[in-house]
């Protein structure tokens, strides 16, 4: 699972400064797990995230946006509370989910956001 910064964010996601609308450059449906490293919840979360990693892996790309660190790109998606995941199917808008859901959840999500089965 990559970490991203706000260059890589640009460069692999989405660069707002060059799209107003949003844009998705990613070639498979993205989630990005938006946490911070004192996250308790974020802590918990992580194990279930990697197994996702390794289900779909072909199929989804994985990422992690530290808030800490990332500030602007934390700000850009208007996180209030972490962990915060970005479900991005391919052509269409992303969509938000908050909390740290149950691994059945995420793929409930993963199948009818992202459009994989």
């Amino acid at each position: 699972m990559e970490h991203l910064t706000l260059q890589t964010f640009k460069d692999k996601i989405y660069d707002w400064e060059q799209n107003k609308e949003w844009s998705f450059k990613g070639e498979r449906p993205a989630v990005i797990d938006f946490y911070a490293d004192w996250c308790a919840p974020c802590k918990q979360l992580a194990p279930t995230m990697d197994e996702l990693s390794e289900e779909y892996d072909g199929k989804v790309d994985f990422f992690k946006v530290n808030t800490e660190q990332e500030g602007e790109l934390s700000g850009l998606f208007g996180i209030q509370s972490i962990p915060s995941i970005l479900f991005i199917p391919v052509g269409e808008q992303p969509q938000m989910a908050g909390g740290a859901l149950p691994k059945e959840s995420f793929k409930e999500l993963i199948e009818k956001v992202l459009h994989i089965m």
